[in-house]
C-alpha cells in the first residue's frame, strides 16, 4: 500500500486472473470519491476473451461491493484538511559545481573538423521530418547528411546550411542545420554526417502514423545543466524506454559564465548527444536562455540559444521558434514561451488562439503544452511567477480540455490535481483554485541537476492544490497507451531507473468527455467500446 499524493494504491488484487489495484481518491476541497478498480496497464481489450463482457460485469461488481465496504471502513471521509504529500525524502540543498571541462562526456569527437554536439529534433508539423544539428571546429565542412533505412548503404541526401554567432569574446563553431524531409512513419533510419575518416553516423526511428489510439513513450527533463547531478539524471533517463524528450527549458546553464559562456554551450551539446544524436528534443527555452547582457554588448535576447537549437515552428504557423507545435503519435505538443510577449492581441496570444481551436482531437486527442515557468507552484523559489500567464491562458486550457501541462524553472517536482482559479476575479473573493475535472493536471519536472541546487522551501502548509511535492533530482517519464489511458512516473535519482517515486495514471480529457456526454449507451464487442466507464473507472 503507497500513498503517491491524491492516490491510495494497493497492489495485486487479482480478478479473472489479471493483476489490477484499486484507487481511493481524495482532496482537500471535500471531493470524495468511491475506491475505483483500475487494470493495471488501464488496456481493456486484455481481459480473457473466453467471458462476456456481461458476466465480467457482474464478477467484477460483486468484488467491487466488497471492496468498497473494506475501504469505507479502514479510510473514513477525510475532512478538509491537507492530504497532499510533501516526500520527507530528504537530500542536500546546497548549490553543486560543473563537471570540469576534461571530463571524459565532454570529449571532442576524433578526427580532423569531425562533427559534434549532433542532435535532432522534429522538423515538421506531423513528424514525418527531422532537423539533423551539428558543429564543425575547423572549417564549414560538408552540410549535407546522407540517409538510408540500410545501414552504411546511403542512397539519400539531404543539404543544409551554416551558420556561426559570436558573443562578447567567443565566436561559435561552424553550426549546421539539415531538413529531412518526406520519411516513412514507424521506420528507422540511419545518418551519416561529416568528411571522409571523420565522418559519424548515427539513428533514428520516425513516430507511428498519427492515429488516435498510436502509442508513445516520452521522458520529460528540465534545468539539468552539467553538473555530476545532471549526469545521474542523464544515465537515468538513457536507460528507460523513451522514444522522444519533452525539454521544458534552462538547457547549459553556460549563462552563469559571464565571459566564457559559448564554452559550456559546446561541453553540454557534447554532453547530451548520446541522447539526442539518436531521438528528437522537442524544445522549450527557459531563461537561462534569455542571455541579455547589455553591459557585454548582447542586446539580442536567446541568441546563443537560437542559432544552435533549430525547431520547426514555421510548420504550425508561428512567427517566433519561441513558440511553436508538432504533432507525433497521438499527441499534439504546444511549445509556449515564458519570457515572450504573451498579453492579448501579441503575436504569441494570436498564434495560440488559433493553434487550439485547429486541434483535431479526433486525430491526436492527447493534448499537452510545455512551457517554463509552472502556472501552480507551491515552492517559496520562484512562487507566482506564471501568475500572468496563468491569467491570460488559463480559460482557454479549461475550454480545450489541455490534459497535461509540463513546466520546469523550480528546481524540485511537484504535481498537482486537476485544478483551475478561472472563477476568480477582483470583486468576488473566490481566490483559491478549485477542483476542476477540465483542467489539466500541472507537473513541475525542473528537477534535472544544474549548478543551482535544489529548491527545497515549499510553502506551509502544503496547498490544497498540490498532491506531490519532492525536492530531489530526477526526470518524469509520459507512457501514452492509447486514445483514452496514459501512464506518468516521476524517477527520483537516487532510486534508479526502475523506481517510480511518484505515479499515476491519466484518462483523456477528451476522450473522458465524450463518453460523459451518454454514459449509457450500449457495450458492444469492439476495441473502442471496451474503454468505457461502464465499469466505474475513475482516473485522475
Amino acid at each position: 500500500m503507497v500513498l503517491t499524493g491524491r492516490l491510495l494504491w494497493f497492489h495485486n488484487v487479482r480478478f479473472w486472473g489479471q493483476i489490477y489495484e484499486t484507487v481511493m481518491p481524495f482532496s482537500n476541497s471535500g471531493f470524495y470519491s468511491s475506491c475505483h478498480i483500475i487494470s493495471k496497464g488501464a488496456l481493456w481489450n486484455s481481459m480473457p476473451e473466453t467471458s462476456s463482457i456481461i458476466s465480467l460485469t457482474r464478477m467484477f461488481s460483486r468484488k467491487l461491493r466488497l471492496l468498497l465496504v473494506l475501504c469505507t471502513i479502514l479510510f473514513p471521509q477525510p475532512s478538509n484538511s491537507n492530504v497532499g504529500v510533501t516526500s520527507s525524502f530528504m537530500r542536500s540543498q546546497m548549490a553543486s559545481v560543473d563537471m570540469p571541462l576534461d571530463n571524459e562526456v565532454f570529449a571532442i569527437p576524433k578526427g580532423y573538423n569531425a562533427p559534434e554536439q549532433v542532435h535532432i529534433t522534429q522538423g515538421d508539423y506531423e513528424g514525418k521530418a527531422v532537423i539533423v544539428s551539428w558543429m564543425t571546429s575547423a572549417e564549414p565542412g560538408s552540410s549535407e547528411v546522407f540517409y538510408d533505412t540500410v545501414e552504411h548503404n546511403y542512397k539519400h541526401r539531404a543539404k543544409g546550411n551554416v551558420t556561426t554567432y559570436t558573443f562578447f569574446n567567443y565566436t561559435s563553431g561552424f553550426i549546421h542545420h539539415c531538413l529531412i524531409n518526406d520519411l516513412e512513419y514507424d521506420t528507422k533510419y540511419y545518418y551519416r554526417i561529416g568528411n571522409e575518416s571523420s565522418a559519424r553516423e548515427f539513428s533514428f526511428s520516425t513516430p507511428p502514423k498519427i492515429a488516435p489510439d498510436a502509442p508513445y513513450t516520452f521522458g520529460i527533463i528540465g534545468d539539468m545543466g552539467q553538473t555530476f547531478h545532471s549526469l545521474s539524471t542523464f544515465k537515468h533517463y538513457l536507460q528507460s524506454n523513451g522514444q522522444a524528450v519533452l525539454y521544458v527549458g534552462d538547457l547549459s546553464y553556460a549563462d552563469n559564465y559571464e565571459y566564457d559562456n559559448g564554452i559550456r554551450w559546446d561541453t553540454w551539446g557534447r554532453f547530451i548527444e548520446p541522447s539526442a544524436a539518436y531521438q528528437p528534443w522537442i524544445w522549450t527555452a527557459g531563461n537561462h536562455e534569455i542571455e541579455f547582457r547589455p553591459k557585454l554588448g548582447q542586446t539580442v535576447p536567446f541568441e546563443p540559444y537560437l542559432h544552435r537549437y533549430q525547431v520547426p515552428y514555421i510548420a504550425s504557423g508561428s512567427t517566433s521558434p519561441l513558440w511553436y507545435s508538432v504533432k507525433r503519435a497521438s499527441v499534439h505538443i504546444i511549445v509556449l514561451s515564458s519570457y515572450s510577449p504573451f498579453a492579448k492581441y501579441t503575436p504569441q496570444w494570436v498564434w495560440l488562439r488559433s493553434e487550439l481551436q485547429h486541434v483535431d482531437r479526433e486525430k491526436t486527442p492527447w493534448l499537452i503544452v510545455l512551457m517554463h515557468a509552472p502556472l501552480y507552484n507551491s515552492n517559496s523559489f520562484h512562487y507566482m511567477e506564471g501568475e500572468s500567464m496563468r491569467t491570460v491562458f488559463e480559460s482557454w486550457f479549461i475550454k480545450y480540455k489541455v490534459d497535461i501541462i509540463f513546466a520546469g524553472h523550480v528546481h524540485a517536482y511537484e504535481r498537482s490535481y486537476r485544478i483551475s482559479s478561472v472563477k476568480y476575479n477582483i470583486t468576488n473573493g473566490a481566490c483559491k483554485p478549485e477542483q476542476d475535472e477540465s483542467a489539466p493536471v500541472y507537473i513541475t519536472v525542473g528537477d534535472g541537476g544544474n549548478l543551482e541546487g535544489l529548491a527545497g522551501l515549499f510553502k506551509e502548509p502544503q496547498p490544497a492544490y498540490s498532491a506531490f511535492r519532492e525536492a530531489s533530482y530526477g526526470h518524469a517519464m509520459l507512457e501514452i497507451k492509447n486514445c483514452s489511458h496514459a501512464y506518468f512516473y516521476w524517477n527520483r535519482n537516487e532510486d534508479g531507473v526502475s523506481v517510480a517515486s511518484d505515479s499515476l495514471w491519466l484518462y483523456n480529457q477528451h476522450w473522458w468527455s465524450k463518453r460523459q456526454i451518454n454514459p449509457r449507451r450500449r457495450l458492444k464487442k469492439n476495441h473502442d467500446n471496451m474503454r468505457t466507464e461502464h465499469l466505474g473507472i475513475s482516473f485522475i
